[in-house]
């Protein structure tokens, strides 16, 4: 795969903060030596923030973050600064711009530094305009930034090409190293071992395609050493039936569990993309602990269900239609049910009592997180639709005993 076909989601995504005219922009375009973002000497030129995919080595494939003024005015300003925080749940790296001649006030900067740490967001100074300045006074200035917002700072000017290395030096050693999962299976199985992949093909299904997860899995089973066998569920049990020995793990669409499971032998390990997807974005065990207050809810409680991404719901589409139905037959038809897409995410979880949560294909590992976050400090259960579908089938244990939990 080419890296410019990496999805987004897998991206290393590192955001430009600081604010109007502190030169993030301008730094952009050093890193990428391209006009990847527009630049000008009047303050706000940046509003909505901007995404671009590149590739940097040694990092890979990244996608930089550009992102409005965190000091802007007005109504429009506010609502700018609303979105760059909207940024911040997808950004893995952050760099803190602050432009040379105006490092007195460092108010936003001290604010903005603290709300990455408590994101657990690792987060690099820069230090930008040091043209003009004399060396000893610029680092003088740097080192001073440095301990005044306990962060790392490194000292450049984004309009001299030779600062691109200092730039790229600087992301390099902060980047984090754990930004998503090293591999969705590569530690379920041992190379050689047939590894089935159950996947039916119905409404759901994209024409002429597979989804995101199963290409993203099938590619992990391979590139990990494993046979990848797939099968849609009426081919299965054929599947099964032609194998010498049984498969060292099977994976299947969550829709399907009981069926899938009742043609295998219980110690055959069984999970499926959706619970994979999980364990790689999030926090498997917070998404178990979340699906077993399904047994407890009641029919006056108000869950939300979170899908990451904003595609046009088929008939029976699971979010929509088919969880809210199977909870409302098991709790009562009273149960209400909230629909989040996207990027919208309500700020206020503690009217829920239970969260339930796509794969988060199209999510950053730090998306999901962030989200799992908030739902821990509103003190409300989250879940994955996989994880909730296998407690609804009394499958839970069943299907994450390959992970150990």
């Amino acid at each position: 795969m080419a890296f410019e076909d990496t999805p987004r989601s897998n991206r290393l995504h590192i955001g430009f903060y600081g604010r109007r005219n502190a030169g993030k922009s301008s730094l952009i375009n050093l890193l990428t030596a391209q006009n990847t973002a527009l630049v000008s000497e009047h303050a706000g030129t940046t509003t909505d923030p901007v995404i671009k995919s590149m590739e940097l080595l040694p990092l890979g494939p990244i996608a930089v973050i550009d992102t409005a003024g965190m000091d802007d005015v007005g109504d429009l300003g506010a609502l700018r600064i609303a979105r760059s925080r909207e940024m911040m749940d997808r950004t893995d790296l952050a760099l803190l711009v602050v432009s040379a001649p105006d490092a007195g006030d460092l108010s936003f900067e001290k604010q903005w530094a603290q709300e990455f740490k408590e994101r657990k967001t690792p987060v690099l100074g820069v230090l930008n305009k040091i043209d003009g300045v004399a060396p000893s006074d610029a680092e003088t200035l740097r080192e001073k930034l440095a301990q005044t917002l306990d962060i790392p700072f490194i000292a450049l000017s984004a309009h001299d090409k030779n600062s691109r290395g200092t730039l790229m030096t600087g992301i390099v050693q902060n980047a984090p190293t754990d930004f998503e999962s090293a591999t969705l299976t590569g530690d379920l199985f041992n190379a050689g071992d047939a590894v089935v992949l159950v996947m039916p093909q119905d409404i759901q299904a994209p024409k002429g395609r597979l989804i995101l997860p199963q290409v993203q899995i099938i590619r992990d089973i391979l590139d990990n050493k494993g046979l990848a066998l797939s099968a849609t569920a009426e081919q299965f049990p054929k599947l099964l039936e032609s194998l010498k020995a049984p498969p060292a793990l099977v994976i299947t669409d969550s829709q399907i569990f009981p069926q899938v499971n009742a043609l295998l032998s219980p110690d055959v390990p069984l999970t499926s993309f959706s619970i994979l997807m999980a364990r790689s974005k999030g926090d498997l065990g917070i998404f178990v602990r979340g699906a077993r207050r399904i047994a407890t809810l009641k029919e006056s409680d108000k869950i939300l269900i979170a899908e990451a991404c904003t595609h046009a719901p088929l008939e029976e589409d699971i979010g929509r239609e088919k969880l809210p139905r199977w909870l409302r037959e098991k709790v009562g038809q009273g149960l209400t049910v909230d629909i989040a897409t996207g990027l919208d995410f309500p700020a206020n979880l503690n009217d829920y009592a239970l969260i339930l949560h796509c794969g988060g294909c199209m999510f950053t590992r730090k998306q999901l997180m962030s989200r799992l976050i908030k739902a821990d400090a509103g003190n409300v259960p989250i879940t994955n639709y996989g994880v909730a579908i296998a407690a609804l089938n009394g499958m839970l244990e069943r299907v994450v005993a390959v992970f150990g939990i």
